[in-house]
């Protein structure tokens, strides 16, 4: 079987394509098949969160870029910046998993934390987007300021 021992930056063109949501793309030893049916180990060193965009790099010199499957989430807005920061704080409080926007902040379907949040004031909206959660502070693959 061909494995998958590397994670780069995806190159301008690539063999196929693998669609995975937030918790198919935090992975480090797997067997997984492209888009296209390509059958693979991936195996890493460690665990890490594969971003969209980045490419898996076969040990056959293919390379299989990463696209973020679109998940059934929560967006969650505030009525100021302020706000959106203090809801961000009991985000984090309860170490759940989160997309960190500068008006929003995305996260996974939840009814407690739902309630939770618009005790608190937060305007939920569900949306169907890929989710890219901000990584730990132990993870040095960051995918940099968001719009």
């Amino acid at each position: 079987m061909i494995e998958a021992h590397k994670i780069i930056e995806a190159p301008e063109t690539v063999e196929d394509t693998i669609t995975l949501d937030a918790l198919g793309r935090h992975r480090r030893r797997i067997k997984l098949t492209t888009d296209g049916g390509i059958e693979f180990l991936l195996n890493l060193d460690r665990t890490r969160f594969l971003s969209e965009g980045d490419a898996i790099l076969l040990t056959d010199d293919r390379s299989i870029k990463v696209i973020a499957k679109p998940e059934k989430l929560y967006a969650v807005t505030a009525k100021s910046y302020k706000h959106l920061l203090s809801l961000a704080w009991h985000i984090g409080n309860r170490h759940l998993k989160a997309d960190i926007q500068r008006s929003r902040i995305l996260i996974q379907v939840d009814p407690v934390i739902h309630d939770m949040l618009t005790g608190l004031g937060a305007m939920i909206k569900i949306v169907t987007e890929p989710f890219n959660p901000e990584q730990g502070a132990y993870d040095h693959h960051h995918h940099g300021d968001k719009a």
